[in-house]
């Protein structure tokens, strides 16, 4: 059996309780060396075969787990974040139905969820944005051209972008051309619960030069969006003269 576990954002304890019990039983462990905290892998339990699948092919990947498998062990493959965002797992369990290999999966803390912990922001305010798009800049990796950065700006709604640290020229002028102003908010958040977290606020102009002064070109996520102002609209959730399920309204 196989257990894709997410690893969380950094910290060792923002994993989750089934995560960690995987990792505890674990014969075999496959983890994403460039971007896991390997703090994590003290959780092993003597005689765990680790493997860093930064060094690794698919295939080779894949070789590991099916020895495994003929062996009775347990493996688990550790992704950092969730593991359904830019994990790749997609193919991986492809090819486990390939082979006949049993998978499950254990989600985990999302950098863009650690990221919005460190800025102590809520994607989500009444009457700013109601809409956060998870998405990335378009490098080696292409994206549809329906997702192109500019599209999507044109919704003016919270955008999260993942490893896109160094092509933060790029994502300026996309935004901008998409119709974010250049004085729109933003954010940098270098590795989001890590010891050496870094949040760096800025704007959208300014993004570039914010990440160059401060040596930041990888293991970070960036966040534009009017959210991170503080001026916002009180919700009608816990207002007084909004009734719900569970309470009646003030007369």
């Amino acid at each position: 059996m196989v257990h894709i576990v997410g690893a969380g954002c950094g910290a060792p304890d923002l994993i989750t309780l089934r995560g960690k019990a995987y990792l505890d039983r674990a014969d075999v462990i496959i983890y994403a060396g460039s971007l896991v905290n390997p703090a994590l892998l003290a959780y092993a339990k003597d005689g765990c075969a680790v493997y860093d699948s930064a060094k690794m092919t698919l295939e080779e990947i894949v070789d590991v787990v099916a020895a495994a498998e003929r062996d009775g062990k347990t493996t688990v493959r550790l992704h950092t974040g969730d593991p359904s965002l830019y994990g790749a797992i997609g193919e991986q369990m492809r090819a486990f139905d390939a082979h006949g290999i049993k998978y499950d999966i254990t989600p985990g803390v999302s950098a863009f969820a650690g990221a919005a912990a460190a800025l102590n922001i809520e994607y989500t305010l009444p009457d700013v944005s109601q809409t956060v798009i998870i998405t990335r800049a378009e490098g080696a990796t292409p994206v549809p051209a329906r997702e192109k950065l500019s599209a999507l700006a044109a919704h003016g709604a919270t955008m999260v972008l993942f490893l896109s640290t160094g092509l933060l020229g790029k994502v300026t002028a996309a935004l901008t051309e998409g119709g974010y102003a250049a004085d729109t908010p933003a954010a940098i958040v270098y590795k989001a619960s890590w010891p050496e977290e870094k949040v760096l606020r800025c704007t959208l102009a300014t993004l570039e030069k914010t990440a160059a002064e401060n040596h930041i070109s990888k293991t970070a996520l960036i966040v534009v969006g009017r959210v991170l102002d503080t001026d916002f609209a009180r919700s009608m959730l816990y207002h007084p003269s909004f009734s719900t399920e569970f309470r009646e309204a003030s007369k």
